[in-house]
């Protein structure tokens, strides 16, 4: 059996970022195609990676897998126009935020597989984290695929479908709050004196040192938090303004108001 064949259909950020993670995972160029309508686009995307590029989606008709890498509010004109394309034994996988499996499987032909992926930006540098659930007409071989995608550019973990909303919220949305955090904790370093290029500095090695320690040591956050904490120290001073400013209730809130929006953009 020769490898398989996979359509990306979407040439934008993330779908540049998934075909980049694929060739560096060992797919072959000649097993991928790109969908892309835009000329300057479709020109650069082929030099750039080698890979075939078309502007019409019946190149997926091709492909044992192809990856809808659009924009939600864009989807149901892009299945209208991939359906008649599609034959039975193909996987759809969907990247598409608040697109249920349900809203796909009910635009292409009957037992076509699809998996509905929730990723994040930081897969821009293979650190990605993705959910994946499965449609009604998937089996394990169809995940095994999907994960294998996905995995090229970052970690995979399979949730049941009604959980996406809030993967949405937490992990899809999720590198705009620690943005918005590191840029706020920069501010306050400059605020109080520091250089700017040195406030950055301390802020993002920080937070990089921070992750590494969740994820090696394995030790809950509130058990790592209390070691930074002493009685009485500048920590537990910081610490009680974020909690007087009810930074937890705010991202409660905020997170909601995500995975609601997941939610509507789905209906």
């Amino acid at each position: 059996m020769g490898e398989k064949r996979t359509a990306v259909i979407g040439a934008g950020v993330m779908g540049e970022t998934l075909l980049s993670g694929l060739i560096r995972a060992g797919r072959s160029a000649e097993a991928l195609v790109v969908v892309e309508k835009r000329p300057e686009r479709a020109a650069e995307l082929a030099e750039r990676y080698g890979v075939r590029v078309v502007d019409d989606v019946a190149a997926a008709a091709e492909a044992d897998t192809v990856l809808l890498v659009v924009k939600p509010q864009d989807m149901a004109d892009v299945l209208a126009e991939l359906a008649p394309t599609l034959h039975a034994g193909q996987l759809l996988v969907s990247l598409a935020a608040g697109i249920t499996t349900g809203f796909v499987e009910s635009r292409v032909p009957d037992g076509i597989a699809v998996v509905r992926v929730m990723p994040n930006t930081p897969a821009l540098v293979d650190q990605g984290m993705a959910a994946i659930s499965p449609g009604t007409h998937c089996d394990d071989g169809h995940l095994a695929e999907a994960e294998e995608l996905m995995a090229s550019v970052g970690r995979v973990v399979q949730v049941p479908e009604k959980q996406q909303d809030a993967v949405t919220a937490i992990s899809g949305s999720g590198p705009a709050y620690v943005f918005f955090m590191v840029e706020s904790m920069i501010e306050a370093g400059v605020h109080l004196g520091l250089p700017r290029t040195i406030a950055q500095e301390l802020v993002v090695q920080t937070l990089v040192g921070s992750a590494t320690m969740l994820r090696e040591t394995g030790e809950h956050p509130a058990v790592l938090r209390e070691q930074v904490t002493s009685p009485g120290g500048t920590t537990a001073a910081a610490l009680r303004e974020l909690e007087v400013h009810r930074v937890r209730a705010a991202f409660l809130a905020a997170l909601e108001a995500a995975r609601d929006r997941s939610r509507e953009l789905g209906s």
